[in-house]
């Protein structure tokens, strides 16, 4: 018991529980609320710890004895800084589940800090962003001289709660690109194209994915962007609604928005999960217009978050002590740890 999972009450949180103790591992479990956490506890028999992020010593003395914190509690915006600071100070390695870009970019400005506490900082050990990322360093592989990356993804099963509300905060900052180098802000819906599966042409547009930061630190590609899968109606949607601009990042917008999350959104069913797959691809090319493309089917993208973190979990508590530091997930588990998951293949 010398791991933890934050925010195992929580609809990934939860899965994690339960896939651990299908994988014989046992976990600590922990939240902001007791009640909400100890019924879980008491039906697998793990302990349970009950606390907030906002008093730094409160967290500290929680992860005593923590080898690794599993972060599972959002919006990361907000409580990846804590629970990082607690990590760099008692010596636990810290990953988490986020696709936010800020939260990948402080994650990396404490590279040196990790270093120095011996952990890894690792950031994205989910879905946001191990398959994308193992993609972009397999396609750097293969082509070293790429000078432009595009990473696309088409999902299916619907959003949980959390993920919801992450992507409603994200309405008001627009969208965001890789350009020479420098991530940049750019409308969302920026670029509309089409990515082929099952023989046919599948419309897409660009999303300020984690790639856009995590990519560039694992290739150097200086110039990337990244894509969703959605239908032409949902393009128009996204092209009416950034006609509002910085309405949708006021409070009371923001709030209001959430609440309805709140109540809509509660995440895809078990058996949903197992019904969808999602498809990856991947293009990159160089200066000389030479291009290669790479594509992958994966399982639900929740199933692939709870297997490819508690992969990652794994290799910190068992294998080899890595060197402390900011990771991303090829980084530290090396391009091809997306094809080792269940259910992931190259098509």
């Amino acid at each position: 018991m010398t791991w933890m999972i934050y925010g195992a009450n929580g609809y990934t949180g939860k899965m994690a529980v339960e896939r651990a103790i299908a994988y014989g591992q046992r976990p600590v479990l922990a939240g902001r609320s007791l009640a909400s956490i100890e019924p879980l506890a008491k039906e697998y028999g793990l302990p349970v710890r009950a606390f907030g992020l906002e008093d730094p010593n409160v967290v500290k003395k929680n992860l005593e004895g923590m080898q690794v914190v599993l972060h599972c509690a959002g919006p990361f915006s907000a409580t990846s800084k804590p629970m990082l600071e607690a990590c760099l100070e008692t010596g636990t390695h810290y990953l988490d589940i986020t696709g936010e870009i800020s939260v990948f970019a402080y994650c990396h400005e404490q590279h040196e800090r990790a270093k120095k506490a011996g952990i890894v900082v690792l950031p994205g050990s989910g879905f946001d962003v191990v398959p994308t990322d193992c993609m972009a360093a397999m396609l750097k592989r293969d082509l070293p001289s790429a000078t432009h990356l595009v990473l696309a993804f088409e999902a299916g099963g619907g959003p949980s709660p959390g993920t919801a509300k992450t992507s409603v905060e994200g309405l008001g900052a627009g969208g965001r690109a890789r350009i020479d180098g420098v991530v940049t802000k750019v409308p969302l819906a920026w670029k509309v194209r089409t990515f082929e599966r099952d023989g046919e042409q599948r419309t897409a547009m660009t999303i300020p994915w984690g790639d856009v930061y995590t990519a560039f630190v694992s290739t150097g590609i200086p110039n990337i962007e990244t894509y969703m899968g959605v239908p032409p109606s949902s393009i128009k949607n996204v092209k009416r609604i950034r006609m509002l601009g910085p309405v949708l990042g006021w409070g009371i917008v923001q709030n209001f928005l959430k609440k309805q999350v709140a109540k809509k959104v509660h995440g895809p069913s078990e058996e949903k999960r197992k019904q969808s797959i999602t498809t990856v691809w991947g293009e990159a090319s160089d200066a000389n217009g030479k291009e290669i493309k790479k594509c992958m089917n994966t399982p639900n993208g929740y199933e692939l978050t709870v297997t490819a973190s508690l992969g990652i979990v794994q290799r910190l508590l068992e294998g080899e002590k890595p060197v402390g530091g900011y990771y991303t997930p090829s980084m530290l588990m090396g391009p091809e740890y997306v094809l080792s998951l269940p259910d992931v293949k190259m098509v």
